[in-house]
């Protein structure tokens, strides 16, 4: 028996990195999965090693920048599935070079918060119905350190700080319906996105002296692998997590406490 037999789960952005270590867990856990990203090569790699056949998986190519694209994961999921138990909102980065404030790059900004704060919006109303309906949901969006504190680009921290507000405020208004919503963080963490020769070129420094600062920012001192997430994902989806509802919960080595 495993703490999410039975239960319809759809991560975004679940094709790598946390995402795709958080659905390889659930799928262990019993849970079918539907997962979503622009890439289908690295979604059907991620259901290989899931081991979830057609019967437990399912894979979406969607972009979680397009309003429509972003829901229509949930769409599949309920008409291949019936519903959707636990919506993961992992998707999330940092979208055009230059985010100097200095320099007003609208674009940049705004699509940041596209992509890491209002695509959750999309599909988390896209799959608040069916949730309200079958009287039990649970919604865990991805931050970041830095939903806590500084350290990331201006739209990117604005991004994941508006995050907790958004859950905090649905936490309290999907309570009555049975449904949860929680905040999971990372600090640093071991996936394709986190690249030290990119942070060194744009520093002047090294890959080295970058992987070492950023170790530092730690209590453990070390950065975390993706799959270390999996574990309070699976308890705030599972039935252990009952009681858990608008919180902020870190998963990142004390990340500058």
């Amino acid at each position: 028996m495993g703490a999410l037999d039975g239960r319809i789960a759809l991560i975004t952005g679940g094709g790598r990195g946390i995402g795709a270590a958080i659905a390889t867990r659930f799928a262990a856990e019993g849970a079918t999965i539907v997962i979503s990203s622009r890439t289908e090569s690295d979604l059907l790699d991620t259901l290989a090693r899931s081991g979830a056949g057609d019967d437990r998986g399912l894979a979406v190519v969607a972009d979680a920048t397009d309003r429509d694209d972003a829901r229509r994961p949930v769409a599949e999921a309920i008409d291949r599935f019936g519903r959707v138990d636990i919506l993961v909102n992992n998707v999330g980065g940092t979208i055009g070079g230059n985010t100097d404030p200095f320099a007003a790059n609208d674009t940049a900004f705004e699509q940041t918060l596209v992509l890491s704060l209002i695509s959750a919006w999309w599909t988390t109303s896209a799959a608040l119905p069916s949730m309200r309906d079958h009287g039990f949901g649970r919604i865990i969006n991805i931050g970041s350190g830095v939903s806590k504190t500084t350290g990331g680009s201006l739209p990117y921290t604005t991004a994941k700080h508006g995050l907790v507000g958004f859950t905090k405020e649905l936490a309290k208004t999907v309570a009555t319906h049975g449904i949860n919503a929680n905040v999971l963080c990372p600090g640093w963490t071991n996936t394709s996105l986190l690249d030290f020769d990119r942070i060194a070129a744009a520093k002047g420094t090294t890959a080295e002296q970058e992987r070492e600062r950023a170790a530092s920012e730690s209590l453990q001192h070390r950065i975390l692998e993706a799959d270390e997430l999996a574990g309070m994902a699976t308890l705030l989806a599972g039935p252990d997590g009952r009681g858990i509802t608008g919180q902020v919960i870190s998963v990142d080595g004390g990340y500058k406490v």
